[in-house]
């Protein structure tokens, strides 16, 4: 028999064995490795789950909080119309900075409804101010607040909560 022969058929046999036992404990680590890595998974989203249902509970109080009708009852306390509107806007602005870092736990479509929500409801407040006069009480500008946003089809907080009860729906 020839030499190459004889080791082709010693060697081919090891290799066809090598390969096949490679293949086997490849796809054998493989899937260890994809099991914890869903392990690990599951166990991340049982801590994150509650930590994001929190961040989306504080971030709907904050729009809660900002309705122009709710805001202008906490904040009038007899002043003048431009102390209520410092007034209003410092709540407002508060209010954002205390919440800022639940955007971490919340969609970029959902925060910019928020940060819209915002700035609307600024705006709202802003152009209520500029139709009362400079000598106006706080109850004017109150009512004035009140009548503008009374025109919108839907309060900015409004949609971004709607917004946001969705995104909630879809995730848990």
């Amino acid at each position: 028999m020839d030499p190459f022969f004889q080791l082709a058929m010693v060697v081919l046999p090891s290799v066809i064995v090598f390969l096949t036992a490679y293949y086997l404990v490849k796809n054998f680590l493989d899937k260890e490795e994809r099991k914890k890595m869903f392990d690990l998974k599951l166990a991340n989203q049982n801590i994150l789950t509650p930590i994001r249902l929190q961040a989306y509970e504080r971030v709907i109080l904050f729009l809660e909080r900002i309705n122009p009708s709710s805001l202008v009852m906490r904040s009038n306390k007899g002043v003048n119309a431009l102390t209520l509107q410092t007034e209003l806007l410092k709540t407002i602005r508060n209010e954002f900075e205390h919440n800022l870092s639940q955007q971490i736990y919340m969609s970029a479509v959902s925060w910019d409804a928020l940060v819209k929500a915002k700035d609307e409801t600024v705006k709202i407040i802003n152009v209520a101010a500029s139709k009362v006069a400079f000598d106006s009480t706080g109850m004017d500008l109150a009512q004035v607040v009140i009548q503008v946003s009374s025109q919108l089809t839907e309060l900015p907080s409004k949609a971004a909560i709607d917004l946001i009860k969705k995104e909630i729906g879809k995730e848990f």
